[in-house]
C-alpha cells in the first residue's frame, strides 16, 4: 500500500480496512509471482517440446552455430573459426548466438540468434556444426551426424575441469557429473599446444578427438600489420610516442569483490609521460577495473581483447592465460606476482611461474615500477625467458590455426598447412619497437633498497 494511504487509514482508526487492504495487496503480489513462475515454466516446457520436435527433422549440413561463454559478443576462438568458415567453406551458412545487447558486434552476413528463443533451439537441433568455448548448455543432445567443436577458453595455466573438485571456492558449485556428460558429447577439442592437450584430456575425459593446431584467436595477432597497430592505438586514444602497457589481471575466486592490485595512477606518475596504461578487467569482474584518469585508460568494455594486445607494447598480468596469446606477438610480458600463495591455494596452477616465467617478475608495485624504469622489462633476460615460453606454448600460432580446424572438420582434409617455424614468424611490430632503441628517461627509483628479480 502507498505510505500516505497507510498513514491516513491509521490516523482515522480504520485498522480493519487497513488490514483488509494489506492482505489483498499481499495476495495480489503472490498471485503475480505465481503467475510469472507458471508462465516461465510453460514457456520452458514449450521450448523443450519444440527442441524435441526439431530433433526429429533432418539435419541441415550447410548450417553452423557459434557462441562464446556467457553469450557475449562476437570474438575469441569461435569468432576466428566463424570467419574461417565463411572464407574457406562459403557453402555453410553461419549463425551467432548472443544476447541482444551484443548483436551489433556480429558481422554482416552472419545470422543473429537470441538464446532462449525458438529460433535458437531450432538452430541447435538442426545445424550440423556447433562451435563454442564453454559448455553448450543444459538439455543439448548431440544428434547423429552433428559435429560439436569445443575450443576451450585458452591455454590452461590454472586448474580446470575435474581438478576443481579439490578447490571448492573456484568450483562455485560446479556439477561435475554434468561436466562429464558434456565432455562426452564433444567431437573435437581445439588445443593450442601439447600442455593443453594433456591437460584437457585429463580434466575433461571423453571420446573426442584433439585438434592440436594452435589457438584460432591468435590468428589475427599474426596477420596484423603495422598500419593496423597504428589505427588501433589512435582509436583507443593512446598518445603518440608513448609506451602502452596492457594491465590484465585474472579473476580472484577467493575475493568477494574484485579490485586492481596496483595503484595505476601512481604507476604512471612514477614512470612519467612516456607510459600509458590500458586497464582491462576480467569478464567476470562485472565492471571497469579503474576510473579513466590522464594516462590510465580503462578498456574493460572493449569487445575484442585481441585488439588491445595489438595496441599494447607490453603486458602486465598475473595468472591470466592471456599471457600465452600475447607471447605469440613476441612482445615483453611482466608478471605481477600478487598474492601467489593465496591464489595457488584457492585455485591451483599447472605452470610454475616461479621457475618458468614469460618475462621479468615483480613481487609488488615498487618492483614493477623499477622494472619499467630500468628498462629490464624489455631487456635481454626478458627476451630469453619469452623465447623459451613461446617455444613451449606457442608452437602452432602462426596465423593459420582456424584454417587448419576448418580444413580438418568441414572439408575433411588430412594434409593440413604446415606450421611456420617460430624463427620465421613476423608478427606486427609494436610502437615501442622504435622507442626502445634509445634509453628511456630515468625514473626516480623507490625509496629504500630494492632488488628486481626474475623469480617469485
Amino acid at each position: 500500500l502507498p505510505v500516505r494511504l497507510r498513514h491516513a487509514l491509521l490516523r482515522l482508526g480504520l485498522r480493519r480496512t487497513y488490514g483488509t487492504l494489506r492482505l489483498a495487496s499481499a495476495l495480489r503480489h503472490r498471485t503475480a509471482r505465481l503467475t510469472g513462475r507458471l508462465l516461465r515454466a510453460a514457456r520452458s516446457g514449450a521450448l523443450r517440446l519444440h527442441y524435441r520436435v526439431q530433433r526429429c527433422l533432418p539435419l541441415r549440413a550447410d548450417r553452423a552455430v557459434f557462441a562464446v561463454e556467457g553469450h557475449r559478443g562476437y570474438g575469441r576462438d569461435p569468432g576466428a573459426l566463424e570467419e574461417a568458415f565463411r572464407r574457406l567453406a562459403p557453402h555453410v551458412r553461419t549463425a551467432w548466438a548472443a544476447d541482444p545487447v551484443h548483436h551489433h558486434t556480429v558481422p554482416p552476413g552472419t545470422r543473429r540468434l537470441t538464446p532462449g528463443t525458438a529460433a535458437h533451439r531450432t538452430a541447435l537441433a538442426r545445424s550440423r556444426y556447433l562451435v563454442c568455448d564453454a559448455p553448450f548448455g543444459a538439455g543439448l543432445v548431440r544428434r547423429r551426424g552433428q559435429v560439436l567443436v569445443q575450443t576451450q577458453s585458452g591455454t590452461p595455466l590454472k586448474h580446470m575441469g575435474l581438478d576443481l573438485q579439490e578447490h571448492p571456492a573456484a568450483a562455485h558449485g560446479t556439477d561435475f557429473a554434468r561436466l562429464l556428460r558434456e565432455a562426452d558429447s564433444w567431437n573435437y577439442v581445439v588445443s593450442a599446444n601439447r600442455h593443453s592437450t594433456l591437460t584437457w584430456e585429463r580434466v575433461h575425459p571423453g571420446d573426442w578427438t584433439t585438434l592440436e593446431v594452435g589457438q584460432p584467436r591468435t590468428d589475427a595477432l599474426q596477420r596484423a600489420t603495422a598500419a593496423d597497430v597504428a589505427r588501433l592505438r589512435e582509436t583507443l586514444g593512446i598518445p603518440e610516442g608513448t609506451v602502452a602497457i596492457l594491465y590484465a589481471p585474472t579473476h580472484r575466486d577467493y575475493r568477494r569483490t574484485q579490485r586492481a592490485a596496483l595503484d595505476l595512477e601512481r604507476v604512471v606518475r612514477r614512470l612519467g609521460p612516456r607510459f600509458t596504461v590500458l586497464a582491462r578487467a576480467h569478464p567476470r569482474h562485472g565492471g571497469p577495473l579503474t576510473a579513466c584518469a590522464g594516462r590510465v585508460l580503462d578498456v574493460s568494455g572493449h569487445p575484442h581483447v585481441e585488439s588491445l594486445c595489438l595496441a599494447a607494447d607490453a603486458l602486465v598480468t598475473d595468472y591470466s592465460s592471456l599471457m600465452v596469446d600475447y607471447a605469440g606477438l613476441d612482445r615483453p610480458i611482466v608478471i605481477h606476482a600478487h598474492e601467489p600463495e593465496a591464489y595457488e591455494a584457492a585455485r591451483g596452477t599447472y605452470v610454475d611461474l616461479r621457475s618458468f616465467p614469460p618475462g621479468a617478475v615483480a613481487r609488488d608495485e615498487d618492483e614493477l615500477i623499477g622494472l619499467f624504469a630500468s628498462g629490464e622489462w624489455h631487456g635481454a633476460r626478458s627476451a630469453r625467458l619469452r623465447a623459451a615460453f613461446r617455444e613451449r606454448f606457442c608452437p602452432y600460432d602462426d596465423g593459420r590455426a582456424a584454417e587448419r580446424v576448418v580444413r580438418r572438420v568441414v572439408l575433411g582434409e588430412t594434409d593440413l598447412p604446415p606450421v611456420v617455424p617460430l624463427a620465421e614468424r613476423r608478427p606486427a611490430p609494436s610502437a615501442a619497437a622504435v622507442l626502445t632503441r634509445t634509453p628511456l628517461a630515468t625514473v626516480p627509483q623507490p625509496a629504500g633498497p630494492r632488488t628486481v628479480t626474475d623469480s617469485l
